[in-house]
C-alpha cells in the first residue's frame, strides 16, 4: 500500500501548489463588490458607528449553535477531532487518540474512508419546530435570537448558491437560516446570524493527515479527496498555521460567502468567531453590512456585528464565556453556552439562577448577554432545558422591568467586600461566584433598580446609598420588591440604604428593588 500512497499525496501536492500558484498574491488582487454608502473599509471611516438602540434595549437574546456536528452527541469541535489520531494530554504526558477519534473508528469507520462528509447526511432534524421554539424564547425573555450560519466545518446552514455543502442540499434538506429567521420575525424578534468561516480554513487541515501508526499508517484521511476539498479546504501552506488564513484565495471565499448571506437575509446581526477578519478584507464586509442596512432601513443604521477584538467604536464587542470588570462606557456582548456548544449526552447544564445572574450582572455593566440553547440532533430540546427555559422566562416576566430598556447607573453594582478580584475578558465566567451581597445597579426613567444576586438571609446594606454616599444627591422616597405585594421596610444611614430582608421572596434568583427618589 505504501508506493500508491506516496504516488497520490505527490499528485495531490501538485494540486496544492497548482492551486496557490493561481491564486491571488495579496489581498490587493481581490474582487470585494460592496454596497455604496457612507461607510467605507477604513477603521476611521467605520468609527462613524453607533450602536443602534433596538441592541441596547433589548439585553438578552438566544443562539442556536447547531448543526451536523450534534449528531455524534459528543459536543464541539467534533468535525476536527475526529481526524486527531494521536495528541498529547499535557496534564499526563501521554500520546492517544482524542476521544472523538476513537468514537469515530468504533462508530462509524476509519476517517481515510468515512469522515465527516459522511456524517452531515446523518443530519436530518426531524423533531426540529423553529416556531414552537421560537414561542419558548421569547416566553423566556430573549429579544433577539441568532442562527449558527455556519461553524468551522464549513457546512452552510443557509441555501447558498456558491457551495453545495448547505442544509437546504443535504442533511435536512432545508434553508435553516431562512426558517429561523420567519421565526424570529413571527415573534417580532431581532435575527442575527454568526460566522465561524473565517478559521474553517486552518482548523480543517487535520483532515488532510494520516493515522501515524498502526494499521492505517500513512492512509491519507478523506480530506485529501480531490473532489471534498470543497468542504475540507485544500491543503494549506506550510506556514499558514494560525486561527486565521493568510491566504488570499480563502479571504476571497469567505468574502463571497459571507456576502452572500448579507445580501440573501440581511440580518439584524452578525457575529464573526474571531477578532476583525483578514484586515481589510473584514473591513470591507463591515462597511457592506452596515451600508446594505442603511439603504434596507431606509437610511437608518439597524445592523449590530460583533467580533472578539476592542471596538473602538466600529462595532460592538464580543466576549466568549467571559465578563467585563466593572462598567463601560460602550455597549459590548457575552456570548456564552448553557452547557456545551453543540449536543453531548450527559452534559451539565447552567441553572437558570446561574443564567439570570450572569444577565444581571452584564446588563449593569452596560452589556447583552448572548447564550445558546443547546438543541439535539434531532432539533428539539431536553426536559430539563424547557424547565431551565420556564424558570428563566418566570423570572423575566417579573423582573424584566430591570432589565429590558436600562442604562448603566453611576457604577454597576457593589461586590462584597471580602471579594476576590477577577480580571474581566473571556473565558472567566467560570471564576465568578455571586452572592446576595452582590447588588447591581440599572437605571430607567426616574427609578433606580438594585439587584441582589441571591436570596438574602439577612438585611441588605447598599452602600452606594447612604445618606453621606457621594453617589445619592437625592434622599429615598419610596422602595418596591418586583412581584411581591410585601411593604418593603429600609432605612438610609449615613454608610448604607438597608433594606429590611424579605419574610418572602418571589423567586429564588436574584430580587429587584425598584427605588425611587424625591424630586
Amino acid at each position: 500500500m505504501k508506493s500508491p500512497n506516496i504516488v497520490l499525496l505527490l499528485v495531490l501536492g501538485l494540486v496544492s501548489l497548482t492551486s496557490y500558484a493561481d491564486a491571488p498574491k495579496s489581498d490587493a488582487d481581490l474582487k470585494l463588490p460592496m454596497t455604496e454608502g457612507p461607510f467605507k473599509p477604513t477603521d476611521e471611516s467605520l468609527k462613524q458607528y453607533k450602536t443602534p438602540e433596538w441592541f441596547r434595549d433589548a439585553k438578552f437574546g438566544i443562539w442556536a449553535h447547531w448543526g451536523p456536528q450534534a449528531v455524534p452527541r459528543h459536543g464541539d469541535w467534533y468535525a476536527r477531532k475526529l481526524y486527531i489520531s494521536d495528541e498529547l494530554n499535557k496534564k499526563t504526558g501521554v500520546h492517544a487518540p482524542d476521544k472523538d477519534y476513537a468514537d469515530h473508528l468504533k462508530r462509524y469507520g476509519h476517517p481515510s474512508q468515512y469522515g465527516y462528509k459522511d456524517i452531515i447526511p446523518l443530519w436530518k432534524a426531524q423533531n426540529w419546530d423553529p416556531d414552537k421554539l421560537m414561542e419558548l424564547y421569547k416566553k423566556a425573555g430573549a429579544k433577539y435570537f441568532v442562527s449558527m450560519g455556519s461553524h468551522h466545518d464549513n457546512f452552510f446552514l443557509w441555501d447558498s448558491k456558491i457551495h453545495r455543502w448547505n442544509a437546504a442540499n443535504m442533511g435536512p434538506k432545508k434553508d435553516v437560516v431562512g426558517l429561523w429567521q420567519k421565526a424570529a420575525q413571527k415573534q417580532g424578534m431581532r435575527f442575527g446570524v454568526s460566522e465561524h468561516l473565517g478559521a474553517s480554513y486552518t482548523w480543517f487541515q487535520v483532515s488532510h493527515n494520516s493515522d501515524q501508526k498502526g494499521p492505517y499508517a500513512g492512509v491519507p484521511y478523506d480530506g485529501n479527496d480531490p473532489q471534498y476539498q470543497d468542504l475540507y479546504h485544500t491543503k494549506a501552506a506550510a506556514n499558514d498555521t494560525g486561527w486565521m488564513s493568510i491566504n488570499p484565495a480563502w479571504h476571497q471565499e469567505w468574502y463571497d460567502s459571507i456576502k452572500e448571506l448579507i445580501d440573501n437575509y440581511h440580518p439584524d446581526l452578525l457575529y464573526s468567531d474571531s477578532g476583525l477578519p483578514f484586515g481589510d478584507v473584514g473591513r470591507t464586509m463591515i462597511a457592506h453590512y452596515y451600508n446594505q442596512n442603511i439603504a434596507q432601513h431606509g437610511g437608518n443604521l439597524e445592523a449590530v456585528y460583533n467580533c472578539k477584538e476592542k471596538a473602538d467604536d466600529r462595532f460592538v464587542r464580543d466576549l466568549e464565556r467571559g465578563i467585563m470588570d466593572t462598567g463601560k462606557p460602550y455597549v459590548w456582548q457575552t456570548d456564552t453556552s448553557i452547557g456545551d456548544w453543540f449536543y453531548s449526552t450527559g452534559q451539565k447544564y447552567k441553572t437558570s439562577t446561574e443564567i439570570v445572574d450572569l444577565l444581571v450582572d452584564i446588563v449593569s455593566k452596560n452589556g447583552n448577554l448572548l447564550i445558546n440553547i443547546v438543541q439535539t440532533p434531532e432539533g428539539d430540546l431536553e426536559p430539563d432545558m424547557l424547565t431551565t427555559l420556564d424558570q428563566i422566562g418566570a423570572w423575566t416576566s417579573v423582573n424584566g422591568e430591570g432589565i429590558y430598556g436600562t442604562r448603566p447607573w453611576k457604577v454597576y453594582g457593589e461586590r462584597p467586600l471580602d471579594a476576590v478580584e477577577i480580571k474581566g475578558g473571556g473565558f472567566n465566567e467560570n471564576k465568578i461566584k455571586f452572592t446576595a451581597n452582590d447588588i447591581r445597579f440599572t437605571t430607567k426613567a426616574d427609578a433606580l433598580y438594585a439587584f441582589a444576586l441571591g436570596v438574602p438571609t439577612e438585611d441588605i446594606k447598599i452602600r452606594s446609598l447612604g445618606s453621606e454616599s457621594k453617589l445619592s444627591d437625592k434622599a429615598v422616597s419610596q422602595i418596591t420588591l418586583l412581584g411581591s405585594n410585601e411593604v418593603v421596610k429600609w432605612k438610609q444611614v449615613g454608610d448604607a440604604l438597608v433594606i429590611t430582608k424579605p419574610s418572602a421572596v418571589p423567586n429564588n434568583s436574584a430580587l429587584c428593588y425598584k427605588i425611587t427618589f424625591a424630586q
